[in-house]
C-alpha cells in the first residue's frame, strides 16, 4: 500500500511539473497589457488657420501649433522657410523668439506668429511656409499660410461701408458670417435700409453685431458707426465655385455697396470598406495576409493627396498597394489591396488593426478583427509534445512497476 502511494505521489509530481512547464506561460503571455497604439514617432507643424484676408497693412497674429504624434518625447526645430517680401515673420513664446522647442509624447505645444507687412506690401496673395524637423532630423512636417490683402471697401456719398473680409472660403454646408462696419457721416440721425442680392435660392440675412434676431433696417446717429453681420447659407445642392453677393445699404437717394464673395469648396467626405462588408481575416505569425479596401468619394469635392497609415500591434507589418491616391472625383471609387502580415513571435487569438484613409479634409478609419492561428509547424511541434508526455507517463510506469 505504501508502494502505490508512493507511485500516485510521483505520477502528480510529474503532472504538477508538465503543467508549470507549458501551460503557465502560455496564461501568462496572454494576460499580457494592450500596447500603445500610436506610432513611435511622427510630428506635425501647422497654422491655426491656413488662410486668411486682411485689409492692406493689416498684421496676422495666430498660434502655429507643433504637434508632437508619437510615443516619444521630442525636441523639434521650427523655421519660417518662406516669407515673402515686405513682410516681418516671427514666432515667439514668452517674451522670446523661438527656433526650437520640447515636445512630450502625444502633446501639442503653441507658439506666437506674427506676420507685420511695411508700406511696400500692396494687393495680392502672399504665401509663407513652415518647416519643423526633430532633432535628429529624421522626421518633418511642412505647412502653408495664404494672406490675400485687399482694400477696403467704401461707399459712395455720405453713407460708408468697411469691411475686412469681404471674400469667405468653406464648405458648402458650412454658414458664412460676414460682418460690415455701417458708419453714418452725416450730422443728422438716419435710418438705414438693408438689402442683399445673391445666387438663387441663398438664404440671405441681416442681424445686430452678437444678436440672434433678424433686422431690415437700423438707425444710426450722425457721425457714428454700427456693425452688422450679414448671414449666407448656401442651398444643400449648391456646387463649388464662386458665388457672388452684392450689399445695398440706403437713406432716401443716398445708398453705399459693398461686394462680397463666398467660395465654395464643396463638401470632402470619404467612405471606406470591403466589399463584402466583413471586417475580419484570419493569419498566421510571420505570414502575410491580404484583404481588398475600397475607397469612395461620397462629398461633391474632388479629393486629393488621399494617403493611408495603420496602428497594429507591435512588430506588426501593414502595407498598401497603391499606397497613396493623387485625386479622387465625387462619387469615385477606387480599389486598395492592404497586406497584414503579423509578428513572428505573434500569440494565437484576435487582434485589432485600424487602417487609416487620410484625405485633403477628411478621414475615415475601418478597424479590422485578425485571427491569428497556430500554423502548421505548431500543430506538428504540439503532437511531438503529446507523444513525449505519452511517452514520459509510459516510461513512469514502468519503472515504478519494476519497483
Amino acid at each position: 500500500m505504501v508502494r502505490l502511494n508512493r507511485r500516485w505521489t510521483s505520477l502528480h509530481i510529474f503532472l504538477v511539473f508538465l503543467i508549470c512547464c507549458f501551460i503557465v506561460p502560455s496564461l501568462l503571455l496572454a494576460q499580457e497589457e494592450k500596447k500603445d497604439l500610436r506610432p513611435e514617432r511622427g510630428i506635425a507643424v501647422y497654422p491655426e488657420f491656413s488662410g486668411v484676408i486682411v485689409s492692406k497693412g493689416e498684421a496676422v497674429r495666430m498660434d502655429l501649433v507643433l504637434d508632437n504624434k508619437g510615443r516619444t518625447d521630442e525636441t523639434i526645430d521650427v523655421k519660417i522657410s518662406t516669407v515673402p517680401k515686405g513682410w516681418k515673420a516671427q514666432l515667439k513664446g514668452a517674451s522670446y523668439l523661438i527656433t526650437g522647442m520640447y515636445v512630450p509624447n502625444g502633446k501639442t505645444k503653441n507658439l506666437a506668429l506674427n506676420l507685420e507687412p511695411d508700406k511696400t506690401v500692396g494687393i495680392g496673395t502672399y504665401v509663407f511656409q513652415f518647416d519643423a524637423q526633430t532633432s535628429d532630423g529624421k522626421f518633418t512636417s511642412t505647412h502653408k499660410l495664404t494672406v490675400d490683402v485687399q482694400e477696403r471697401v467704401t461707399g459712395a456719398d455720405d453713407i460708408q461701408i468697411t469691411t475686412s473680409y469681404p471674400v469667405l472660403r468653406g464648405q458648402t454646408d458650412a454658414r458664412f458670417e460676414f460682418s460690415l462696419e455701417v458708419m453714418n457721416k452725416s450730422e443728422s440721425d438716419r435710418t438705414l435700409n438693408l438689402a442683399a442680392m445673391g445666387p438663387e435660392k441663398w438664404e440671405i440675412n441681416f442681424k445686430p453685431a452678437y444678436e440672434a434676431k433678424q433686422i431690415s433696417s437700423l438707425r444710426i446717429k450722425g457721425a457714428q458707426s454700427q456693425t452688422v453681420a450679414v448671414e449666407v447659407t448656401p442651398p444643400k445642392d449648391a456646387m463649388s465655385g464662386e458665388y457672388p453677393i452684392l450689399v445695398r445699404i440706403s437713406s432716401g437717394d443716398k445708398k453705399a455697396e459693398v461686394k462680397l464673395m463666398v467660395i465654395l469648396t464643396g463638401i470632402y467626405k470619404l467612405d471606406a470598406g470591403t466589399p463584402t462588408g466583413i471586417l475580419s481575416l484570419e493569419a498566421t505569425p510571420g505570414k502575410p495576409a491580404n484583404l481588398s479596401l475600397f475607397v469612395k468619394n461620397t462629398g461633391s469635392a474632388i479629393n486629393r493627396n488621399i494617403n493611408f497609415s495603420s496602428f497594429k500591434p507591435e512588430n506588426w507589418e501593414v502595407t498598401f498597394k497603391p499606397e497613396k491616391i493623387d485625386a479622387l472625383e465625387p462619387n469615385a471609387l477606387k480599389q486598395i489591396e492592404v497586406t497584414i502580415k503579423p509578428a513572428q513571435q505573434a500569440l494565437v487569438g484576435d487582434y485589432s488593426v485600424g487602417v487609416m484613409v487620410n484625405g485633403e479634409k477628411s478621414d475615415k478609419t475601418v478597424e479590422f478583427r485578425v485571427t491569428v492561428k497556430a500554423s502548421t509547424a505548431w500543430g506538428w511541434i504540439g503532437i511531438g509534445i503529446i507523444l513525449f508526455v505519452i511517452a514520459g507517463l509510459s516510461a513512469l510506469f514502468i519503472w515504478l512497476g519494476r519497483r
